[in-house]
């Protein structure tokens, strides 16, 4: 890639100050020492950063090196050649069969055939279709069993063919790696970047790996479907062995699905349900790649985010790579989380509409095709990968439960067949993949504009405010330890350009003719994604100012905006479980996480701190007088950042008040689960329009849900999932949890445990126009929300779908439709349900809400 495009050039300062430089010469990889002088200041940002994917010549200006290119991929020379790679050998006929026998002959498989096929005699039997008085019994059972085998046998191997992945051809995964390499380049034209020093990290331990025959298991996070492009793309490029990477079935259409799995793709349904075959044969699959020592890779965070930042992680595939290693059927493997950073992800446009209601639609091949089209006149800028130091996954294990035998308790952590353990266990490594995640993430340019865009009061900025602005987040990131893109001793006023360019005016709009060109957010949802990138670094300072907020609000005197310590520690306790599922907090606890952030807010002069004579101890938190005098600016930031957070969780609650059952309903009615978000949607988009909703980002459908998910852990709102795939979640308030009302007009009453719950989430929001009116959201929103859920009553008691009649009252037999009232065995597995969380919520031993 040419020098300017990622702000490099050949200065002797520029030499004297950077990091070792990669140099990919053949098929070697090596280290240029010359020049080299250690970072001063020893920032993680520092680390050189060098494009491995350059731009290839195109054949309308550079016929003949465009040919000489092509021949080289064909030929195979050097490391296009993909012969000599560190790890398991991949891409050579006969490889697909290989797996599949090792799979098909797993005893894990066999021995789940044979249960099966017992279980179906079993049933065959119960049913009189095998007659124990026959003098034959025997033999017929034997000849019934061999023919269920056998015929489980084909299913698995049929199941087996559509899944695994078909490393054949390396002459087919040359020309793939060219072709792809040409359409990604053009429409992400400066580039991938890495770390070289990363890189040479993740090499070594490959090399590592591969003497002791384990696998590396690539964790990244998913913004968009050009991470798994990426990531095969890296491998390939370093000479490592391509990670085979777990994919979706709804990519597995005509030619592209096709196509992936002929390059690593593995194809897996998105629910197994009770599905007891397809679940061991997945297990099987895995058990011979990590046995095998093949790399692996699946998304943590399972689809891809449409909010910018980290999703909850997924534990089904992780699930399965635990249980190889607590059975014992492998003995370690190694762990890699990975970031993929985007100047500007190419689906942001349709994640919006997807976020705002509109259903997701079906993958297939002609989309894929106009997209990819539409992508090579896109100039997106460059990606930004890196790698976390790999671990060994028998070495974490070992570590937590030492770690958790340490703390008195009746379980016994080192009985790894106890699903207690498995589950602390799974969910400990979720999380600390995610934070190693955050940990290596790299804040672009276009996340550095959309937080300043979205953090600042106003319509616009100017050009000096905006750079100054810039200037001092780039600061904060880098004082919390996080990392900016690298531009070498680009001006950052050049980097701004470079972002605004990228973003375009779809995303930031520009006024000139002004005394000052100014710039402003011409879409605000979309450019909360780049926001949402650089939260994690800040939500420890986010979440106390926005406990801080509860007084500030009120305004009036510095006194009065002063908050006991205390209370500011309840509300950070309420807030920060509260959004548990959200983000991701440091382990060392509420009390030692709390304190250092007041410490660093106290020593950026944002916060002064009043502590007690004797003990040292802080009593009273309030704003500083510095921060006051420069209008509150670095303190609003923090708010600005969790506001829409807190307003979408206000908006979750406000909206299941309404899911009240109406007067006189005796029996309990079921609203279908989708239907109550879309109706949360509707009201917060009513509610915006109104005034009463200060962020627009806070109907957004994923953040809706989490919260909704949150209140359902809380044991606020009930959930039942039917066995039949064919009828949709449902829910309701907890009974215990529903606001009272009016026994003559049947009106909401604005009291009760849910409206002092809504009202605690309520005093740290940034109000809309009736800020100081509290009766507004008690009397016109509490109604608005009634209104919304009555009608979900009524479509749920009439059985209708969209206002379309079913067939029977209260049996919801409409297309799409759930049955009002459970069945007796629904009511079965609400019980089981109720009694399993609020024995989890004991043993989690966390703050509740």
């Amino acid at each position: 890639m040419a020098d300017e495009q990622d702000g490099r050039d050949d200065s002797p300062a520029q030499v004297e100050d950077s990091a070792p430089d990669l140099r990919i010469l053949g098929d070697r990889i090596t280290l240029q020492p010359s020049g080299f002088v250690a970072p001063s200041k020893g920032s993680p940002g520092d680390e050189k950063e060098e494009a491995l994917m350059k731009n290839m010549a195109r054949f309308r200006s550079e016929p003949l090196q465009f040919l000489r290119e092509v021949s080289l991929y064909v030929s195979g020379t050097g490391w296009r050649a993909y012969d000599d790679v560190i790890g398991q050998p991949v891409f050579y006929p006969g490889y697909t069969e290989h797996i599949k026998s090792q799979v098909m002959s797993a005893t894990l498989l066999q021995a789940k055939i044979a249960q099966l096929a017992e279980m179906r005699l079993a049933v065959e039997e119960k049913q009189g279709l095998l007659n124990k008085n026959d003098r034959n019994f025997e033999t017929k059972r034997n000849q019934r069993r061999s023919v269920l085998v056998q015929s489980l046998q084909e299913v698995a191997e049929q199941l087996t063919d559509n899944m695994v992945c078909k490393m054949e051809s390396k002459t087919f995964i040359r020309g793939a790696y060219y072709m792809v390499t040409q359409l990604l380049l053009r429409a992400y034209h400066q580039g991938i970047h890495v770390s070289s020093e990363e890189v040479l990290r993740l090499r070594n331990v490959a090399r590592e790996a591969e003497k002791k025959g384990q696998s590396i298991i690539f964790l990244p996070c998913h913004r968009s479907h050009v991470d798994y492009v990426a990531s095969q793309l890296l491998c390939y490029r370093l000479g490592l062995t391509m990670p085979v990477v777990v994919a979706g079935d709804n990519l597995n259409f005509p030619l592209v699905g096709n196509f992936l799995q002929h390059a690593g793709a593995m194809f897996i349904r998105r629910s197994f349900g009770d599905d007891q075959l397809y679940t061991t044969l997945v297990q099987a699959y895995i058990d011979v790649l990590l046995q095998g020592g093949y790399n692996f890779e699946c998304f943590i965070e399972g689809g891809r985010s449409r909010t910018g930042k980290l999703l909850p992680p997924k534990f089904g595939i992780l699930s399965f790579i635990l249980d190889s290693i607590l059975s014992g059927r492998v003995q370690d493997t190694v762990i890699c989380p990975v970031s993929y950073q985007y100047d500007k992800v190419v689906e942001t446009e349709g994640y919006v509409t997807e976020l705002l209601g509109v259903p997701k639609k079906k993958e297939n091949l002609a989309d894929f095709l106009s997209g990819g089209s539409s992508v090579l006149s896109l100039r997106l800028g460059r990606v930004d990968v890196r790698f976390h130091e790999p671990w060994s996954l028998r070495g974490f294990i070992d570590e937590q439960v030492i770690r958790l035998s340490k703390v008195p308790s009746s379980i016994n952590w080192k009985d790894m067949k106890n699903p207690i353990v498995r589950q602390k266990l799974l969910r400990t490594l979720g999380y600390k993949v995610l934070a190693d995640i955050n940990d290596v993430s790299v804040v672009m340019p276009t996340a550095l504009i959309g937080t300043v865009l979205l953090t600042l009061r106003g319509r616009g900025v100017g050009r000096a405010e905006l750079i100054r602005r810039v200037e001092w987040l780039t600061a904060r990131v880098r004082a919390k330890g996080g990392r900016v893109a690298h531009f070498g001793n680009t001006p950052v006023s050049d980097v701004i350009e470079r972002g605004l360019e990228v973003l375009g005016k779809d995303l930031v709009g520009v006024v000139e003719g002004l005394a000052e060109t100014t710039y402003y957010a011409v879409d605000r949802f979309q450019l909360s994604f780049y926001r949402n990138m650089t939260i994690h670094l800040f939500i420890s300072e986010a979440l106390v100012a926005a406990a801080l907020y509860t007084r500030v609000k009120r305004g009036g005197g510095p006194a009065i905006q002063d908050i006991p310590y205390q209370d500011l520690h309840n509300q950070v306790l309420f807030l920060s479980s509260l959004f548990r599922g959200e983000f991701i907090y440091s382990g060392e606890g509420l009390a030692v996480n709390l304190e250092k952030t007041l410490m660093g807010l106290e020593a950026d002069n944002v916060v002064f701190l009043e502590r007690d004579e004797l003990t040292g101890a802080i009593t009273k938190v309030g704003l500083s007088d510095a921060e006051r005098a420069a209008g509150r600016e670095n303190y609003d930031f923090y708010c600005f950042l969790i506001w829409p957070f807190i307003e979408a969780s206000w908006l979750a609650s406000v909206s299941i008040m309404g899911l009240t059952p109406p007067l006189g309903q005796k029996d309990d009615i079921w609203i279908q689960f989708s239907k109550a978000q879309e109706s949360a949607q509707l009201l917060g988009k009513t509610l915006y329009h109104q005034g009463d909703l200060s962020y627009f980002e806070a109907v957004n459908k994923e953040t809706l849900k989490n919260s909704y998910q949150r209140f359902e852990e809380e044991g606020i709102i009930q959930v039942v999932k039917s066995k039949d795939p064919k009828v949709p979640p449902r829910m309701r308030v907890a009974p215990e949890w529903r606001p009272a009302r009016d026994e003559i007009s049947g009106v909401l009453i604005a009291s009760g445990r849910l409206w002092d719950f809504t009202e605690k989430i309520a005093s740290s929001r940034r109000e809309g126009k009736n800020r100081r009116d509290g009766a507004t959201v008690s009397t016109r929103v509490v109604r608005l929300t009634d209104d919304l859920g009555q009608k979900l009553f009524e479509e749920a008691i009439a059985g209708t779908d969209g206002g379309k009649k079913g067939k029977g009252k209260g049996k919801g037999k409409g297309k799409g439709a759930a049955p009002a009232r459970l069945s007796r065995e629904e009511e079965k597995i609400l019980t089981a349900d109720l009694k399993e969380s609020k024995r989890r919520r004991t043993l989690e031993n966390r703050a509740h809400l």
